[in-house]
């Protein structure tokens, strides 16, 4: 392996930072640039949406990934909005009584725009009956014919019992009608003979009479048994009456609605139906309400008789509107597919086709519903519902009790609504990956995955665009507007955000929340823009106000209750750097990492392993160091290595590889008896080879350091060893920046161990000549060395044992 140790020299100040490049961009203010959209940015996402959007066929609706910050909601608002309708036709959808089976509502489809005419016609349809039939039943002509009707019943009820009455009297008795009833006694000389006086008539006078009562009696049974007949006669002819004295009210008022609704074949088949039930219940108008005549009352409002004839319009649109776009912030079953009301009546829980109310997805449809995926999977049963509406394709309410089989009262079934949308969910890119794995139904409902940016490659043209979609949240959000340093700066806070210098971010979030809190630091010192100084300062509020446990975690090092030595020399003693992240906010710490060696059978214990400190990646990290130190000092004889590794005074977890660099130059110095630096802190993987690899957070790390030994005092000699791919990535305080152009810190680049161990032992590493020895004296060849006496011990005493 080539060392290059003597090619590591500290990074420029040039490379630790990236400032922002606007010189393509003319302007003094971002008042003088034109807004961009982020979609702009967003280019493969864009292209998905807009090809999900075109394509008619089941399945292809949209899963929209993204971070949080990235604000997707209003992003896919902006976007569907923006997109011109095609194919979908928008239309109102109301519900009406069904008169046949009135626990299924019927569901029409009108026109947009359609739906509030004919709730309105049918209110006022009703209002002129309420008026017009009473009247009509008061006037002339319907008494008179009424009159008519009775006088008939009574004159043929009379008639029958006249005819029996002088039939009667011709066999000398006579009907009498008493309380009970009628009844028949003898009669004589045109006066009734009272019991007293017919007991003392001949036997014979008597039998006759008798004969005479049961002869009268049988055909007044026969006559009574008629009543019922003639007054089913009147009865009926009362109801012809009514039914043509209602029919021409009602069919006039319903003729003059007919025109404005003789395209909609559908309505004209309801009113038909409303025109049937209407002459049947005609005494809904005539019947005197409590409380007042029946103007009084709203006919309405919920409970009354006549709310039968009304109409639920659930879902209206404008005649020329765009498709609807819908954000459901709260995706509960009643909120996507609508929910049936109740209301407490006389102790009970009763409903009817007026208590339905519309969904999201009734309010969406023919255009484009937005879902919060992560907000769905959390409501109960609403996944398995949306599931269920995108298979059938109408969207059936259901109710939440019946689902899990509490529900005990009935229940209203309304008609289905067919389905006609687009459904776009949103969320975090692991909810998409997990509900792919889990759900095999996933893929066939949302085939289209519209994955947003989470950074722009960093160049001159995406700065200028930045530059723009700064102006533009500002301006949105009525702040101040930036001046050319405020634009640069905040760029230069968008590359921090990403870890990259070669990246900016697109967290509009983040970005806005810096404005905002910079336009503040503007108007406390009444400035008409916001300037480099503001966001800056902006900056450090934002990190003083989370500092605390960073704060306490750097004084605990700074009073020597955590470990850490900025200066000296120990063998088996590096400094790690990691980073802590608590809510958003990041800090880097040295840790102090040592080992110890001894001779043994080839193992190195990983002591945050053996007390469940340490995470799977750490100690595969570690099992990496024993490849390594096997590979290079290990081929020709058997490893003879007791090693141990931990973290000191770690009390928490241990988690990545981000210290394998730091652990192996440590087991390397503790086995070559070779002290390192602890002015230097490392931060680096490492794999079998030697190689090093980058990691995460180096800003951080480096930052962390540095504050350590500022406060200490900074020598000049102090600094930090990153992986050389991480270079790329280094966006450094200003206060980092200026020490190490002045000489008083330094940042090396390594490429693999070799290059560490020299930096911070201050001797070659060495490499193996042709016959595979190290040059005496190396960091290597010690290593050899002490390897070998561990060898040689542990082979003695085997064979002391042996004897």
């Amino acid at each position: 392996m080539a060392t290059d140790s003597e090619l590591l020299v500290p990074l420029p100040a040039g490379s630790l930072f990236r400032p922002a490049d606007l010189s393509r961009l003319a302007f003094e203010t971002t008042r003088d640039l034109v807004p961009v959209s982020l979609l702009t940015a967003h280019r493969r996402a864009d292209e998905a949406i807009r090809f999900g959007m075109g394509v008619s066929a089941r399945g292809f609706n949209i899963f929209a990934s993204g971070p949080s910050m990235a604000r997707l909601p209003s992003a896919l608002h902006r976007l569907l909005t923006d997109m011109p309708s095609e194919g979908k036709a928008l239309s109102d959808w109301v519900y009406v009584n069904n008169f046949v089976e009135p626990h299924r509502p019927a569901a029409l489809a009108l026109p947009p725009g359609r739906g509030v005419p004919l709730h309105r016609s049918m209110r006022r349809l009703i209002e002129d009956l309420r008026a017009t039939l009473p009247a009509l039943f008061d006037s002339e002509d319907y008494q008179r014919r009424r009159t008519a009707i009775d006088e008939s019943f009574r004159a043929k009820t009379q008639a029958v019992f006249e005819a029996l009455g002088k039939k009667a009297a011709s066999l000398g008795v006579a009907i009498v009608r008493t309380p009970m009833g009628f009844t028949v006694t003898p009669m004589d000389k045109g006066e009734i003979v009272e019991p007293d006086a017919f007991s003392k008539w001949p036997e014979a006078k008597k039998e006759e009479v008798r004969h005479a009562i049961s002869v009268i009696e049988a055909e007044m049974e026969q006559s009574l048994q008629a009543i019922p007949r003639l007054q089913k006669e009147r009865g009926e002819a009362v109801k012809a009456l009514d039914h043509e004295t209602a029919n021409f009210a009602i069919g006039q008022e319903i003729d003059e609605l007919r025109p404005a609704f003789s395209d909609l074949p559908q309505v004209i088949e309801y009113l038909e139906a409303v025109r049937a039930d209407l002459t049947q219940h005609v005494q809904l108008f005539l019947t005197q309400p409590e409380g007042g005549s029946p103007e009084r009352l709203d006919a309405m409002q919920l409970g009354h008789p006549l709310e039968r004839y009304d109409i639920n319009v659930i879902v209206s649109n404008q005649p020329d509107g765009h498709s609807p776009v819908v954000e459901e912030l709260n995706p509960t079953v009643g909120n996507l597919l609508g929910r049936v009301e109740h209301i407490s009546f006389q102790g009970a829980l009763v409903t009817n086709f007026r208590m339905i109310k519309a969904g999201a997805l009734h309010r969406a449809n023919g255009g484009t519903i937005v879902i919060d995926a992560g907000s769905l999977l959390t409501e109960p049963f609403a996944w398995p519902a949306l599931k269920r509406v995108l298979t059938r394709q109408e969207i059936v309410i259901e109710d939440l009790a019946h689902i899990v089989g509490f529900g005990s009262t009935a229940m209203l079934e309304p008609k289905p609504i067919p389905l006609n949308l687009k459904v776009v969910l949103f969320g975090e890119r692991w909810i998409y990956y997990a509900l792919a794995r889990l759900d095999p139904e996933f893929r066939k409902h949302f085939k289209v995955l519209a994955d947003f940016e989470d950074e722009l490659d960093r160049s001159p043209e995406s700065e200028a665009f930045m530059a723009r979609l700064i102006g533009g949240i500002a301006s949105d959000a009525n702040l101040r507007p930036l001046d050319r340093g405020g634009v640069e700066a905040t760029l230069e806070r968008v590359a921090r955000l990403t870890d990259d210098s070669t990246k900016l971010s697109l967290l509009v979030e983040h970005i806005e929340d810096l404005i905002t809190e910079a336009d503040r630091v503007a108007a406390d010192s009444h400035q008409e823009l916001i300037r480099r100084k503001d966001i800056e300062s902006a900056i450090a509020a934002q990190r003083h106000r989370a500092a605390r446990l960073e704060e306490r975690s750097r004084d605990m090092i700074l009073r020597n209750l955590a470990m850490i030595a900025s200066d000296g020399a120990r063998i088996g003693q590096v400094n790690g750097l990691s980073v802590i992240d608590l809510a958003g906010h990041s800090f880097g710490r040295p840790s102090r990492i040592t080992a110890r060696v001894a001779p043994g059978g080839g193992k190195i214990v990983d002591i945050e392993r053996e007390v469940e400190l340490g995470g799977p990646l750490h100690s595969k990290g570690v099992l990496i160091l024993s490849g390594f130190i096997t590979g290079r000092y290990a081929q020709d004889v058997p490893m003879s290595l007791q090693g141990s590794l931990v973290f000191e005074q770690s009390y928490g977890g241990v988690e990545g590889d981000s210290a394998s660099v730091a652990e192996l130059c440590a087991l390397l110095s503790a086995l070559a008896s070779t002290p390192l630096r602890q002015d230097i802190g490392i931060t680096g993987s490492v794999n079998q080879h030697g190689d090093v690899q980058p990691i995460g957070g180096v800003n951080e790390k480096i930052e962390g350091f540095f504050d350590i030994c500022a406060a200490r005092g900074l020598t000049g000699r102090q600094g930090v060893l990153i992986p050389a791919s991480n270079v790329q990535h280094l966006m450094l305080r200003q206060d980092v920046v200026q020490a190490c152009a002045e000489g008083r810190f330094s940042i090396y680049p390594m490429k693999n161990v070799d290059q560490a161990l020299s930096l911070l032992t201050g001797m070659k590493a060495g490499e193996r000549d042709p016959d595979g020895h190290y040059p005496p004296g190396c960091v290597n060849a010690c290593v050899v060395d002490r390897l070998a006496r561990f060898a040689a011990a542990r082979k003695a005493l085997a064979a002391s044992q042996g004897r």
